[in-house]
């Protein structure tokens, strides 16, 4: 599982094992480790973060502030995608 950044005890990062066909480009978050199963933000092409799930029931203030890191960071995280999958699609 690439990680991508380290907040506190959250991390963000891609699973690798992604299910085919590759779905549009998100990242995970999770406290402490990596899990399947985790909070999900999509990536928009304008670069936006939206909100799958919150699986990992990160609390509201937090979950805003990994909302704006996501965005701030998002043409990286991008590139990162396409760096490790070899491809990218959007969801919206």
């Amino acid at each position: 599982m690439p990680q991508l950044l380290r907040i506190g005890p959250y991390i963000l990062y891609f699973w690798s094992n992604e299910s085919a066909p590759l779905e549009p480009v998100h990242v995970h978050i999770a406290e402490g480790k990596a899990t399947q199963n985790a909070t999900k933000i999509w990536i928009t092409a304008a670069g936006k973060a939206l909100l799958c799930n919150n699986n990992s029931r990160i609390p509201d203030r937090i979950l805003h502030r990994m909302l704006r890191t996501v965005e701030a960071n998002s043409a990286e995280f991008v590139q990162a995608w396409k760096d490790h999958f070899g491809e990218i699609s959007f969801f919206c």
